[in-house]
């Protein structure tokens, strides 16, 4: 057996909570917001420590701001990882949205063909169902036909006598 070492991923939502913290930091990072809060740190953390008596500086522009360069290169450290990690959620984000896509394109695609099937066999039958016009036709062919008994019949009880009324 297998033992793990780090914890598995719960999908109840909660074990999503860095993930989507990441996400977060990683949408926030890239918004022009961050851009001008971090240009005004450095601003700042510049004007401090170059203005400002020698006594209330921290970080010494004589020699070339090295807390502010670890500060940033720290901030860079977790950035590039931090926008990794909410890419790779995205992209697993995109490949079940593409998976769905192709299972209901296919289903789309079987229904289409189901239809299609149909069309045809309904226009098959058409084919074989008789039309308004063969209906009326064949009536009225029948109602000469009576009216012909009709007429043979009144002529054959002229000759023999009162016939028997058909029901």
């Amino acid at each position: 057996m297998r033992t793990r070492v780090l914890p598995t991923r719960r999908r109840n939502g909660r074990g999503d909570t860095f993930g989507r913290a990441t996400e977060g930091i990683a949408r926030a990072m890239g918004t022009p917001w961050f851009l001008v809060g971090l240009t005004l740190f450095v601003a700042v953390w510049m004007g401090w420590n170059t203005l400002l008596p020698k006594g209330l500086q921290f970080d010494s522009a004589g020699i070339g701001f090295t807390a502010l360069t670890l500060v940033l290169s720290l901030q860079a450290s977790y950035a590039a990882p931090l926008i990794l990690l909410a890419q790779n959620r995205q992209d697993d984000r995109d490949r079940v949205q593409f998976e769905q896509d192709r299972q209901r394109a296919e289903r789309n695609l079987a229904d289409t063909e189901y239809l299609a099937r149909e069309v045809v066999a309904l226009r098959l039958a058409m084919r074989d169902m008789a039309s308004k016009d063969f209906i009326r036709a064949e009536l009225r062919s029948l109602l000469e036909e009576l009216d012909r008994r009709d007429a043979a019949d009144a002529g054959f009880a002229d000759e023999t006598g009162p016939t028997i009324a058909r029901g």
